[in-house]
């Protein structure tokens, strides 16, 4: 299959069906490896093993065309990202409508309220001693999507293009980290002193899932919902280019990932994707 993929005369239409095929593959196995027991994975010799399940990826490795590999790359996981936009958009139009109540000096409902804590809980803004008003203020800092522009292109270089180990033994897409012994996976390359371990996720929907809002609650990255608040004020489409700015501490390269994440956005023409969401 993969040779007629890469294979020059193939039809435009039997290449996108075989690439529909192959994306879909892992998802119905993942389907079918969840009905029975999760296997017991060892990740590190030395350490404590843990249970999770298989990867849900596809075989990124062996698809040898460089132009096949990408379009297969990013047809997977804009729909994964496609999605979880579509539930924050519906998160941030509830808080749009807590918001337009109090400001016309009306109170929430029982209902609502229950659901205005919920989302502050989920938000890192439980305890805030915001005022009703400054706390969905707030909430609409970050509940807000990420252009799937500049999600495909951290997934790229923070996966290596779904190659990665990370990528494939613990479905981690964005290279978070954890703090907590047995939590993921240890780096092969990790200092002595140092106790991180790169995330194990169960899917990639948990994996990207906890990347947005890893970049919609943490401090470290305040600027880029900031660069993304002063957008949606000015009524301006979000442009991932800017908001690449805010993810100055994302990575210790700073300026240099920066620059790779435009490149990839760039060279790839991520920005069309933006226009179909």
């Amino acid at each position: 299959m993969l040779r007629l993929l890469a294979y020059p005369r193939s039809s435009t239409l039997v290449r996108v069906g075989l690439i529909v095929i192959l994306a879909s593959l892992p998802l119905a196995l993942y389907v079918k490896v969840r009905q029975v027991d999760e296997p017991v994975v060892v990740v590190e010799a030395g350490q404590q093993a843990e249970t999770s399940a298989e990867s849900t990826l596809p075989n990124f490795e062996a698809i040898t065309n460089i132009d096949l590999k990408k379009e297969t790359f990013f047809t997977y996981f804009n729909a994964y990202i496609e999605a979880e936009n579509k539930r924050i958009l519906e998160r941030r139009a509830k808080v749009q409508l807590f918001a337009n109540i109090l400001a016309t000096g009306g109170d929430l409902s029982v209902t609502e309220q229950e659901t205005l804590d919920e989302f502050a809980l989920q938000y890192r803004l439980q305890g805030s001693e915001l005022s009703p008003v400054d706390l969905v203020d707030e909430l609409l800092v970050r509940v807000d999507i990420i252009p799937v522009s500049l999600a495909l292109a951290q997934a790229a270089t923070e996966s290596a293009w779904g190659t990665s180990r990370f990528a494939r033994e613990g479905n981690n897409i964005f290279g978070q980290w954890c703090f907590d012994e047995g939590c993921g996976l240890v780096p092969g390359q990790r200092a002595e002193d140092a106790s991180h371990e790169v995330r194990s996720f169960a899917t990639v929907e948990a994996s990207i899932r906890a990347y947005f809002r890893n970049l919609n609650t943490n401090p470290s990255y305040a600027y880029l919902r900031e660069l993304r608040a002063q957008m949606r004020i000015k009524d301006k489409p979000l442009d991932s280019r800017a908001l690449a700015q805010g993810l100055l501490r994302y990575s210790e390269r700073g300026h240099v990932y920066i620059s790779e994440i435009h490149d990839i956005i760039r060279i790839n023409d991520l920005l069309s994707f933006d226009s179909q969401s």
